[in-house]
């Protein structure tokens, strides 16, 4: 893409409204525009690393034979009625129609996906099944702060998976932990992100989160400096020993809740009658599991993980670009480069405005792209381009007929 297409404009002064690095960084970049408290649009760039993301998590959770659907964002409050949660949540929003009819939007959708499995399972042989979907979420926060970590409107991906038994709930289970772990390794942040037990609340009696260690998180965990599991601190004073390895040593630390997963049980299968006859003819309420994950919150964590004083520093796997093309001047060498690198599939973001240097050094150092390649009158003259990897402090002349390579 040729940066003289995009609509939107880099700024140099933070947004007076946000405290947060990822919101001030996300907006002065123009990744995403905030439209009023815990509401924001993703703007191309924000749009590309919000696909990447996805694209990662869906690849994983295909990988566990999960099958994808989308579901609605209005619900019928009949459906949360059944459940209990109608008057129960705080922070659901409900809205009511001109013929005074009442719904939900959708803050989770344990009340839509159970009636609908129902209509499609009914024996023993139609299980286990896993289905997950990328929805926007609902929730009223009252206090949306964090820029995109907690807003009103968000990206979840929930999965759910129902099972005869709960030895094959306990299975899919651990297969869902190391999915996740995979989706935190290929995002950038696994040596950051740990398995923590935290309250099952009505569910069973431990769930588990994935915490990011963040300066800037709302939770502290405690990590076990033996095994690394860690425990929330809400559940710290009633378990003293590590749930992995028996150790009492912990490290105290803040931390971004990045994903969660829950053993439901028949929690939401219970009240919808969701059962199905088994192999000796008996009827059996249909055990599940949730696995969600905030793609929008997953951005945000690494932006206030990867960062610097000059702007964001992107993975590559969930950069919107690969490379930040720079033309000092107009040359037909930099549109050369830009033809070649879009041909041979790397992605490539051409700074081709007529602006000053300084001005697209500074860009480029705030976009965060992996990678900077500047063509200009002195680096032909040097033998090529300058070739700089975000993280680098130093830049390279390579030669042209090795871009290519230097970039796979």
């Amino acid at each position: 893409m040729k940066q003289s297409q995009l609509f939107t404009k880099t700024t140099k002064e933070n947004p007076k409204d946000e405290t947060s690095i990822n919101a001030r960084l996300l907006i002065r970049a123009g990744f995403i525009d905030k439209l009023m408290a815990g509401i924001y649009t993703l703007l191309p760039l924000g749009l590309r690393v919000m696909k990447k993301i996805e694209n990662i998590i869906r690849q994983e959770m295909d990988a566990i034979n999960g099958v994808e659907i989308f579901m609605p964002s209005l619900q019928p409050k009949e459906n949360w009625l059944k459940t209990g949660r109608w008057d129960k949540m705080d922070d659901l929003y409900k809205v009511k129609d001109s013929g005074n009819r009442e719904y939900a939007l959708g803050s989770t959708h344990e009340e839509i996906i159970v009636p609908l499995v129902k209509r499609f399972i009914s024996s023993y042989k139609d299980l286990p099944c896993y289905i997950y979907q990328f929805q926007n979420k609902f929730r009223m926060e009252l206090r949306a702060k964090s820029g995109i970590l907690r807003g009103r409107e968000f990206m979840m991906k929930d999965l759910y998976s129902f099972h005869l038994n709960e030895s094959d709930l306990d299975d899919y289970y651990q297969k869902a932990i190391k999915a996740y772990f995979n989706i935190f390794e290929r995002a950038g942040l696994k040596d950051k992100t740990y398995l923590t037990y935290a309250s099952g609340g009505s569910f069973s009696k431990y769930s588990h989160e994935f915490q990011t260690i963040n300066l800037i998180g709302e939770d502290i965990i405690y990590i076990c400096e033996k095994c690394n599991l860690a425990i929330n601190k809400e559940l710290k004073s009633e378990v003293k020993k590590c749930p992995g390895c028996g150790s009492k040593k912990f490290k105290e630390a803040k931390a971004i809740e990045v994903g969660n997963i829950f053993k439901l049980n028949t929690k939401y299968s219970a009240p919808f009658d969701l059962s199905v006859t088994t192999e000796d003819g008996k009827k059996q309420t249909v055990i599940m599991g949730c696995y969600g994950i905030g793609v929008g919150r997953l951005m945000g964590t690494i932006v206030e993980t990867f960062h610097d004083d000059l702007g964001m520093i992107w993975p590559e796997a969930v950069a919107p670009f690969k490379v930040h093309l720079l033309s000092l001047g107009q040359n037909d060498e930099a549109e050369k480069i830009y033809n070649d690198l879009n041909k041979t599939r790397i992605e490539v973001l051409y700074d081709d405005r007529e602006i000053s240097a300084g001005e697209k050094f500074a860009d480029a150092d705030l976009i965060g792209l992996p990678y900077r390649l500047v063509v200009s009158d002195k680096s032909l003259k040097a033998g090529g381009v300058e070739l700089k990897k975000r993280t680098a402090k130093q830049v390279k002349i390579i030669k042209q007929e090795n871009i290519i390579k230097n970039l796979k």
